[in-house]
Parts: structure tokens; C-alpha cells; sequence
């Protein structure tokens, strides 16, 4: 049962992150290219309206909305909790990719259109690359979090691993362990992740210092 619950747990969590990123980077780059052009003005104020409603209230909340309104009809409760964070995650991620964009030097964009690039041409040679590198670390922090606050669609009844220590508990009335391993599976599968981190960080921080070194000669 715990390891079914962690499989479910760790593909709402993947599936979440793919919408969160989709949605998130395709935000933040319409408000990054309002703010250069002033040619996105309707669909800024559509991404700063959802925004702001997605960060503004609970995310248990808007499972239970997704979940018994939206979504009644479905019998697939892992997607609709993936749809949920991914959503939910999306608001978080347009943040992460704005500050990504707004990191790379303006100079950047300058330089792409007076080499006759397009804006979509600048924006996908030369700024989107350098955001990404800048945004790399605080994304996987979000991939993070998202892997242990799936941990409340059990409220809804989906078998994901915060669920389990529930009905282990309901047929041994024992409380504590039920609860405890669960704890270590989370916390064994966030220091794995940390440790991946942790060496992307170093690779990248590398990578810098190696080009640094190149600029120099």
C-alpha cells in the first residue's frame, strides 16, 4: 500500500510539474514581452488575474472545486489531483520564470533585433536559454514542494501517500508507526531530490566559472 501510494504520489507530482511549467513559462513570457513591446496588454491582464486568484486562495480548496464541481463526472481522481497542483503550480512557476527573464540583460533582447532576428526568434535563441539556466534551481525546489503538498488529496479520497497511514490506521489502531513511515518515505524521497539538486547546482556553477574562463582567454 505505501509503495502504491508513493507511485501515485510521485505521478501527480511529475504530471503537475509538466502543466505547472507549461503554464508558468507561457505566462511569464507574455508579461516579459508586454513589458518590452506593450503588444500583450489583454492576455498580461489575463495571466496577472489568474495569477493572483490561484495564489490568493488555499490549493485545498481548489481540489475540492476541481474535484466535486469541475470534475465530478471523472473517476480518475490522480489526474484530477495532477490538474490541481499543475495548475496550482503554474501561478508559483510564473513567477519563478518572470524573475528568470527579467535576469537576463535587456541589452540581450537589443542586441538579437539588431541582428535581424524576430522577437520570437531573440526570445528563443538568445533570452529563453539564459532564463532557464537562472531558473533551473528554484523550479526543482517547486518540484520539490509539489511532492509533499500532494500530500492533502487525500482529503478527497485519492490514494496517494498521505493517505495510507489513514486506513493502515483504521485496521490496527496504531497511530504512530503508520505515521512515521510514511514521514521517512517522504523525507527519503525529498533528500534524494535535494541531492540531485545539489549536483545540478554544481554542474551549472561550473559551467560558469568554465565560461568565465573561456571570455577571459
Amino acid at each position: 500500500m505505501y509503495l502504491e501510494g508513493l507511485g501515485n504520489t510521485i505521478i501527480i507530482a511529475l504530471v503537475a510539474a509538466l502543466i505547472g511549467t507549461v503554464i508558468g513559462v507561457a505566462f511569464a513570457m507574455i508579461n516579459y514581452l508586454n513589458k518590452k513591446t506593450g503588444k500583450l496588454k489583454i492576455l498580461s491582464k489575463i495571466a496577472n488575474v489568474y495569477i493572483t486568484i490561484i495564489r490568493g486562495t488555499p490549493v485545498v480548496l481548489q481540489l475540492m472545486i476541481l474535484y466535486f464541481v469541475v470534475f465530478s463526472s471523472w473517476d480518475n481522481g490522480i489526474m484530477i489531483g495532477a490538474i490541481t497542483f499543475g495548475l496550482n503550480s503554474g501561478a508559483y512557476v510564473a513567477e519563478i520564470a518572470r524573475a528568470g527573464f527579467e535576469s537576463v540583460d535587456d541589452g540581450q533582447m537589443e542586441a538579437g533585433r539588431s541582428l535581424g532576428m524576430s522577437t520570437g526568434q531573440t526570445m528563443w535563441h538568445i533570452v529563453i536559454p539564459q532564463a532557464v539556466k537562472n531558473c533551473l534551481p528554484p523550479l526543482f525546489n517547486e518540484f520539490i514542494t509539489l511532492v509533499k503538498e500532494t500530500a492533502i488529496v487525500g482529503y478527497v479520497g485519492i490514494m496517494d501517500l498521505g493517505k495510507i497511514p489513514g486506513l493502515i490506521q483504521s485496521r490496527t489502531f496504531d497511530y504512530l508507526f503508520p505515521l512515521v513511515i510514511a514521514a521517512v518515505m517522504y523525507l527519503v524521497v525529498v533528500l534524494i531530490l535535494t541531492q540531485i539538486l545539489h549536483i545540478l547546482e554544481k554542474k551549472m556553477a561550473k559551467s560558469d566559472r568554465n565560461g568565465g574562463n573561456a571570455n577571459g582567454k
